[in-house]
């Protein structure tokens, strides 16, 4: 339908951004890694950084009590007799001394060289001495944290693994939701009116790729409606046209002869042919035709019908093929095709005929670069080397009558081999491939630009 093919050439004015392209599942996986890691290594540092004060909190209180009976002991005997207990020993942190000359019992932690701590605590004698008491830390709190730090860094790689797994499940399940979407709504541009994004996403479980079913199908909804209703405004007017245009043309014939009366005719023929070629074109929108099929010789078929048309276009039978197809609508499109390179292009005008394919071709200016990239559109006759006259409505009735057919045409500018694109065609190609088998479907075959 011409809805479907309007939406392709509309998604081709838009052509995909160039950049890498990545899967959403990676995308998710990535994602999910990331934030575990993040979580992983702040956790770990939160977790290790706490245990280690615990362990110092617990061994600085050991280490007060400690003094506190290295104190008792003294003043009770006069002697040192506790182990590690020192009077004003010269090692003591200076901090450390100076709380214990302002008389106030304390503990301290230093850090040696390869980063264990050492814990001092001291306190002041009543003979104006400082006792004080030094200790590492011990090997079992040591073998502790690096045990709950190798604990840690297992956990995280186990929490890392484990979100990038999570992250490929949902990320492939969301991946094919929205990929089943796309082909669906491929289909549906393709001219499948009856598929339902929504019905092709299928599943139980409902989130965002359904919201965006249904907006795509509500969407395409409105715009087969628009373009139907398109299509019966167009039709109707170009039906009710077709009288009074046909009264007008009779009128004509009946007036004197002259110059006056040939220019009313030609204008008259000319709007005549103008609202059958509307009026088949609303046909063909409609996707209601249906091929009458027969068997021909395909290359004497078009050789008789050229020369009928135009005697002086070449035709060239590489290889005669039996086809099955519809005689009537083959003959309008390769009618179509020679009339638009009579009036566009310029002699002389070669027709090839080669199993199944038939070629066009005439050694004008070349196809407008708007029909290669998007095909043939409706009141559009291209650029103004190969426009001028016309309504644009040949090309676009050839590829409907086409796709009846179940047949492919494409279109293609002939360039010397290397040559830029700035360089001017040396004459256009419209080739016109018949299917392998009888069409059985209307509008099952779209019709694809040159490539």
């Amino acid at each position: 339908m011409r809805g479907m093919a309007e939406l392709r050439r509309r998604c081709a004015r838009h052509p995909e951004r160039p950049g890498i392209r990545t899967g959403l599942r990676w995308k998710l996986s990535a994602a999910i890694a990331l934030v575990g890691a993040l979580v992983a290594v702040v956790l770990s540092l939160v977790v290790h950084n706490a245990a280690r004060m615990s362990m110092l909190d617990n061994a600085r209180d050991l280490a007060d009590e400690r003094i506190v009976i290295a104190q008792r002991n003294y003043e009770l005997s006069g002697r040192t007799n506790f182990p590690n207990a020192r009077i004003d020993d010269p090692d003591l942190p200076a901090d450390l001394r100076r709380k214990a000359e302002a008389g106030r019992r304390a503990t301290y932690v230093t850090d040696r060289a390869n980063g264990v701590p050492d814990i001092w605590a001291a306190v002041p004698l009543k003979d104006g001495h400082v006792m004080s008491l030094h200790t590492g830390f011990t090997d079992r709190s040591s073998d502790i944290l690096k045990d709950l730090d190798q604990a840690l860094v297992i956990g995280s790689i186990a929490v890392v693994l484990g979100g990038s797994a999570l992250g490929v499940l949902i990320g492939g399940h969301l991946s094919r939701r929205l990929r089943k979407a796309a082909a669906a709504a491929n289909r549906v541009a393709g001219g499948e009116t009856e598929v339902r994004v929504r019905d092709a996403l299928g599943g139980v479980v409902r989130d965002e790729t359904d919201d965006l079913a249904s907006a795509v199908d509500a969407m395409a909804d409105a715009l087969r409606q628009r373009l139907e209703a398109e299509r019966r405004v167009t039709a109707d007017i170009a039906h009710e046209l077709r009288t009074p245009v046909t009264g007008l043309l009779t009128a004509a014939e009946l007036l004197p002869p002259g110059r006056p009366t040939e220019l009313v005719l030609d204008r008259a023929k000319a709007m005549r042919t103008l609202v059958e070629d509307v009026l088949e074109v609303a046909r063909l929108d409609s996707a209601s035709e249906r091929a009458e099929l027969q068997d021909i010789m395909l290359g004497e078929f078009v050789a008789r019908r050229v020369a009928a048309k135009d005697p002086d276009a070449k035709v060239r039978v590489v290889h005669e093929s039996e086809v099955t197809t519809d005689p009537r609508r083959l003959e309008r499109v390769l009618f179509n095709l020679l009339a638009n390179a009579a009036r566009h292009g310029r002699p002389p005008i070669e027709v090839t005929v080669e199993g199944r394919v038939v070629r066009v071709r005439d050694h004008g200016p070349g196809f407008p670069g708007d029909l290669l990239a998007e095909g043939p559109s409706r009141f559009r006759t291209g650029s103004k080397d190969r426009a001028g006259r016309g309504h644009g409505l040949g090309l676009t009735i050839a590829a409907g009558q086409a796709r009846v057919l179940g047949a492919r045409l494409t279109f293609r500018n002939v360039r010397a081999p290397g040559a830029p694109e700035e360089v001017p065609a040396e004459g256009a190609v419209a080739v016109l491939w018949l299917p392998e088998h009888a069409p059985t479907n209307t509008g099952s075959f779209p019709m694809l630009p040159a490539q």
